[in-house]
């Protein structure tokens, strides 16, 4: 189990690296924005570049307004089932922070590419980079569970509003894309993973206790 373990903590620190260093492959160097372009960005973050000007757009989230639910008898939770819960609920909150630095990471390093004048200088600082990823993240990985790392990936989708494979398929080709879904699917994970709340019941339950969590009651 620890060389279980060891190895899907390996690929996952690999996956985090492409998630935050894709952007910067030689793809995304080929052409800045042009004139009025917009490049999404993670979690509903967009720009445009305006006569030389770069103007930040961000999404504010829609504030959901329920129905009082009616006072139907439900079955009560069995033990097992309230274990499943809290479970979750411990994983999302371990979980959810990281996804949030990687989205934020991900915006930070654009902008400060943006500014680097050649291609060498932006290898040189993606060289930099992955020396303070794995200084940063190493030791949260190795703390996280199988299970919580196939929630982080979940979440990475949620924030970057795409699956691991797309990122590494679109960036690094589809031949590494393949190459290391197959090795997450050795160990029960898939890069091809998406978040679908609206019609996955699992992600709906996350997403509710996501949205728990960010207003402080959970």
């Amino acid at each position: 189990m620890k060389i279980l373990k060891t190895a899907y903590i390996s690929c996952f620190y690999l996956l985090l690296f492409f998630l935050t260093g894709y952007a910067f492959t030689a793809k995304a160097q080929e052409v800045y924005p042009p004139e009025g372009s917009i490049l999404i960005l993670p979690q509903n973050t967009h720009y445009q570049v305006v006569n030389g000007d770069t103007i930040y757009m961000v999404e504010l989230p829609n504030i959901q307004v329920t129905r009082k639910r009616k006072r139907y008898p439900e079955r009560p939770l069995t033990l097992q089932e309230r274990r499943e819960m809290w479970r979750l609920i411990r994983d999302v909150k371990k979980t959810l922070p990281i996804a949030k630095e990687l989205s934020q990471t991900l915006i930070e390093t654009y902008e400060y590419l943006d500014k680097l004048p050649t291609d060498k200088a932006r290898n040189k600082h993606l060289k930099l980079l992955e020396g303070v990823l794995k200084e940063q993240y190493e030791p949260q990985m190795r703390n996280l569970t199988l299970r919580q790392g196939k929630l982080l990936i979940k979440l990475v989708a949620r924030q970057t509003n795409q699956s691991s494979y797309k990122i590494v398929d679109a960036f690094f080709g589809g031949w590494k894309a393949f190459w290391w879904n197959s090795f997450a699917n050795m160990f029960g994970a898939s890069l091809k993973t998406e978040y679908n709340p609206k019609y996955n019941k699992e992600d709906a339950l996350t997403e509710r206790i996501i949205r728990l969590v960010e207003a402080h009651r959970l």
